[in-house]
């Protein structure tokens, strides 16, 4: 058997933009607020509080619209007109109609890894959105099997391994998020091959693993049949 047999993907700024939308509507956000307050820290109590709020919403626009309103109401004392609330939320449903931005080299990367390996998507979030962006990207065809997971941890993944793989040593999870795609796929016993994105949400950031043999950074999709054969080599 060959040592890599399942390729895992994520899908938001792995296989197509997302974080951009997002910083779009932060904002649009700071723009409707701007007559009703002036703190500084705006956009990092945002942050916060859709940090804070992932145990309750989990990943995703919903819990950002309503951690958006919930940020407008604290800096201005509950001052906020209802009419900047409902423009606030109408800013958060505006990411559910953005277009699907598929990244450079996607569909050579898939089409040719089909040819030789399992695909399968790996991604969390709104269960509805996930599946919205799937159908709309046109890459669902190129998937054996796929997961839409609350969150990314280690258990998460030995269950997605288990699931659809001949194993963890013989899977590679390819994702943009340190923190979500790379290193609990790698205490799961798998692979992981980094494609780092210009706008990773700082959540997602962590410290790249050190001298990791399963482990591998690219530029691009289009390099990752050659990271694949490296991982492929190394022992």
């Amino acid at each position: 058997m060959p040592r890599i047999t399942t390729i895992a993907l994520d899908a938001d700024d792995t296989l197509w933009q997302n974080e951009q939308f997002f910083r779009l509507t932060e904002q649009r956000f700071a723009d409707l607020l701007a007559p009703y307050t002036d703190a500084p820290d705006l956009n990092d109590r945002l942050i916060a509080a859709v940090t804070r709020n992932l145990q309750y919403y989990g990943f995703g626009m919903k819990g950002f619209a309503l951690s958006m309103v919930e940020t407008a109401l604290e800096v201005t004392d509950h001052r906020v007109p209802g009419a900047v609330i409902a423009e606030i939320l109408a800013a958060g449903r505006e990411l559910l109609t953005y277009p699907i931005e598929t990244l450079p080299y996607v569909d050579q990367a898939l089409g040719q890894l089909q040819e030789t390996h399992r695909l399968i998507l790996v991604t969390k979030g709104d269960i509805f959105d996930q599946e919205r962006k799937l159908a709309a990207s046109g890459l669902a065809e190129y998937f054996a099997a796929i997961e839409i997971v609350a969150d990314k941890d280690p258990a998460t993944y030995t269950r997605i391994f288990e699931r659809h793989t001949e194993g963890p040593e013989h899977t590679v999870m390819v994702g943009n998020s340190l923190r979500s795609d790379i290193l609990p796929a790698l205490q799961a016993g798998g692979f992981a091959v980094y494609v780092p994105h210009d706008l990773t949400w700082s959540y997602e950031h962590a410290d790249e693993p050190v001298d990791e043999p399963r482990y591998a950074k690219i530029a691009h999709l289009g390099e990752l049949a050659e990271a694949i054969a490296y991982l492929e080599r190394s022992r």
